[in-house]
């Protein structure tokens, strides 16, 4: 890509907010790929704001393209002004997963310092979707299996949480500050052993412009409805890690749904395992995949 802009006097032109809600890139991601890296180089107005046209567009979406194959981003210029006839090569064997296991060593071996690299630099990097699907998530599961039977499972699961919660909790800050979009009440099912689960689900809300309400602690299901009531919410949505007991399941779930006039979804391994028992309810089963999650209850919201 050559450094003047030659697009057409007459193309139309997209602002930053806009260009993040169509490729789902977020508008701090866009400014590092133009000033660090040089990917992208949107027209200016007179004031300053980045415009962006749609060969722009396409440009981030073969970015995101690259990375997800797992192309480090300091690589991708070089690929993107390669001929476009240039074959698409295969992601890199063992990149993800060489990615998720270096977090998950960090985090056995309680190191914050290469937690806190690691974690930086994925969300530099890469879109927060990617993040979700191919780094946290997995890295989450392998964890809770592994943390059945192992000597200091609960040191570890804490202090991850503890990580999380801060770097989590300062995004989803400054994102509600400048988010208008619906609220959406985030919190724990009673039995659930940590926040790993409603971390994930809340990041993934966040990215996609909803102002995010997320309770630390199990609220009890009565003051449920209040709560959707008080912060007007446009949706109520309860994660869990475990199975949960069944009277939570087939009664208190299902009832809580009838009493609220907004959606209600299950999330995390509750979901997958619990799905059959909520077939008959008005609970919206979400899965555990935190951004196809969003993208079901926002179906819902927006009906």
């Amino acid at each position: 890509m050559s450094d003047k802009a030659t697009h057409p006097a007459d193309a139309p032109l997209y602002p930053i907010r806009e260009v993040s809600r169509l490729t789902g890139v977020n508008s701090v991601t866009l400014r590092a790929w133009e000033r660090r890296y040089g990917l992208i180089r949107p027209q200016r107005t007179p004031k300053g704001h980045r415009l962006y046209a749609r060969d722009d567009i396409e440009r981030i979406e073969r970015i995101l393209q690259w990375l997800n194959r797992g192309v480090p981003v300091s690589q991708v210029r070089e690929l993107l002004d390669q001929p476009r006839t240039v074959e698409v090569p295969e992601p890199v064997a063992g990149d993800w997963p060489n990615q998720r296991r270096h977090l998950v060593a960090a985090i056995e071996a309680l190191d914050l310092s290469q937690l806190e690299t690691l974690f930086n630099q994925c969300m530099a990097l890469y879109p927060v979707t990617t993040c979700l699907t191919e780094l946290f998530k997995p890295m989450v599961d392998e964890l809770e299996e592994r943390w059945d039977d192992q000597l200091g499972a609960t040191l570890q699961r804490r202090t991850l949480e503890a990580f999380l919660r801060t770097r989590i909790g300062i995004r989803l800050y400054h994102a509600n500050l400048a988010s208008h979009g619906p609220t959406l009440l985030i919190g724990r099912l009673p039995e659930d052993q940590g926040t790993l689960w409603d971390l994930m689900i809340a990041l993934a809300a966040s990215q996609e412009g909803y102002r995010v309400q997320l309770f630390d602690a199990p609220l009890p299901f009565s003051e449920l409805p209040l709560a959707v009531e008080r912060f007007k919410a446009a949706a109520l949505l309860l994660c869990s890690g475990q199975a949960q007991r069944a009277d939570v399941i087939r009664r208190q779930l299902p009832r809580l749904a009838e009493q609220l006039e907004v959606p209600l979804g299950l999330y995390g391994p509750v979901a997958r395992i619990r799905q059959n028992d909520l077939q008959d309810s008005r609970v919206t089963v979400l899965g555990d995949d935190p951004p196809q999650a969003i993208a079901r209850l926002k179906a819902l919201i927006d009906a």
